[in-house]
């Protein structure tokens, strides 16, 4: 983790500036956070429980703590807090604020102070770790997910809406009726709060803030292929159980969770070793993933249909491991060979960029890099890699030039499709707009091989947050309708555009249409 000296421009300089007024009729030095010893009882050195509280509940980050121990003597010294006395006043602030995270205070304390060591010694460092799971997939907040014929939406409660297809009971409604407006899953939970979502081929998967994991729709974990046994409603795994599940992630063929503890389990297609297991289509237990991982701390993950992408976390910077099928450089190792055990993405490396998160569309990927650079690789088909047509396939993690001017903070791939939202506020789009129906440069387009404004996103004027796009393979799931995009914005406005055959865009449109270009408004409340 990057640990800045310099405070100002970021919220440490507010509390510093804060603490400096507040002494500064009681300090004889012009600046009492220089680096001398405070010798003079001041109200807030008196009171440290008052700047407690403001670090605690102002939402600073690790690197904004870390900020004001590099910049001020007294963030630095030892603040006298229980439960230990030597921990500094941003390590008490950061261990409470923690706390205050649904995953990490139902920990016993042998079990925080293990994920501590893990995440380099320090409290500040487990912050890290809990936030970006919190930004990556945007765990205990409002999100969409736009699956194949169906949509799932989550609010800031934990409530859960669906609607879109619902031939095997994936809506969780209890019946397998096509629905065209969200409606409310209540069977099977009542009192429970749903922290994420993932959605599959005729399936979801919901997680709890007590780590259970509830799923609907076929009963086996490989989607495609599989058998037509369904349940439609909620069901609590049992196979999980014992295993604190904070993220769920559904692919082609396969089913993956990741536990609080930073491990990565999967569903399905062991065969080959392709998940270093030799289970099959129809495994209901979850495997471990070995190799290099186990001594990782996973943060998040993302299915691509046949393969999968971890994102591990260090305190130097985070790394990308890839497993499974291979075939179009997916993997990013300069080859296209399968693998059956989890193996870093050295690129990255290489190249001196610190990922941030990552992206796993049906057949390619991307990286959002902290700098704000977007990488991507894998098939190049419909331009869906921003970097032209002229290859059929990219091995290795390579930056989209057409976005070095846009700094990026939230990136989406799809099936041959990628979004990329800029810090300014500006949506890009690249790969197969046809299969979308989204309007780029003002116009409709079959391919956009290089990034260009997505207008129709652009012409809602807001601040969008999060897009989620249908990233299963066309071929396999054109029984349930067309793709689908789902928008939403800071304000709590959820849009959806694209395929709306079987109701996966909330609302039913007239018959011959079959979707719509522009974006139109979803009314489900509790999303701000």
């Amino acid at each position: 983790m990057q640990r800045p000296m310099d405070a100002t421009g970021n919220r440490a300089s507010v509390v510093i500036k804060l603490h400096q007024t507040v002494n500064k009729t009681n300090y004889s030095s012009s600046n009492p956070c220089d680096a001398n010893e405070i010798t003079e009882q001041i109200p807030l050195a008196a009171n440290p429980s008052i700047l407690l509280h403001l670090l605690s509940s102002y939402g600073l980050d690790a690197n904004d703590l870390a900020a004001l121990e590099g910049t001020c003597k007294f963030f630095r010294s030892p603040a006298n807090f229980q439960p230990d006395a030597a921990l500094s006043l941003p390590e008490v602030a950061a261990l409470d604020t923690c706390c205050q995270k649904a995953m990490f205070k139902s920990m016993k304390h042998e079990e925080k102070e293990k994920l501590k060591q893990r995440c380099g010694g320090s409290w500040k460092l487990v912050l890290g770790y809990l936030l970006v799971g919190e930004r990556n997939y945007r765990r205990e907040k409002s999100q969409v997910v736009a699956g194949p014929g169906h949509s799932i939406v989550v609010t800031t409660k934990g409530d859960v809406y669906s609607f879109g297809a619902n031939c095997s009971g994936q809506l969780g409604l209890g019946n397998t009726e096509d629905q065209f407006e969200p409606c409310l899953i209540i069977r099977s939970l009542q009192g429970i709060r749903i922290t994420q979502a993932a959605v599959g081929t005729r399936q979801t998967m919901l997680v709890s803030d007590t780590g259970s994991v509830y799923k609907f729709g076929l009963d086996a974990f490989a989607g495609w292929g599989s058998s037509g046994n369904y349940t439609s409603s909620p069901k609590l795994l049992e196979s999980l159980k014992g295993i604190f599940v904070v993220q769920a992630s559904i692919g082609g063929v396969f089913s993956s969770v990741l536990s609080r503890e930073g491990q990565v389990y999967t569903f399905s297609w062991g065969r080959e070793a392709r998940h270093g297991h030799a289970s099959d289509l129809t495994d209901v237990e979850p495997r471990l993933l070995s190799g290099p991982l186990e001594n990782a701390l996973v943060v998040q993950i993302a299915a691509g249909y046949c393969y999968l992408l971890m994102l591990a976390y260090q305190p130097t910077g985070m790394s990308v491991y890839s497993v499974s099928y291979g075939l179009g450089g997916k993997l990013g190792h300069e080859h296209n060979r399968n693998l059956g055990i989890p193996a870093l993405v050295q690129h990255f490396h290489a190249m001196d960029v610190k990922p941030l998160s990552i992206s796993a569309g049906a057949f390619h990927c991307s990286a959002l890099a902290l700098d704000g650079r977007v990488f991507s690789w894998g098939w190049s088909r419909y331009g869906c890699l921003g970097q032209g047509c002229a290859v059929e396939w990219v091995s290795l993690p390579r930056e989209v030039e057409g976005l070095k001017d846009a700094k990026a903070r939230h990136l989406s791939a799809g099936d041959y499709t990628t979004f990329v939202v800029a810090d300014n506020g500006d949506v890009y789009f690249f790969g197969w707009a046809a299969s979308l129906r989204i309007q780029v440069d003002g116009a409709e387009k079959e391919t956009v091989a290089a990034p260009k404004l997505a207008t129709s996103i652009v012409a809602l004027n807001e601040k969008v947050v999060q897009i989620s796009a249908t990233n299963a393979a066309h071929w396999a799931n054109q029984h349930l309708g067309s793709a689908h995009t789902l928008v939403l914005t800071e304000s709590g406005r959820l849009y959806s555009f694209g395929g709306g055959e079987k109701g996966q865009l909330g609302v039913k449109l007239v018959e011959e249409l079959g979707g719509r270009y522009n974006p139109g408004r979803v009314d489900i409340d509790g999303l701000a």
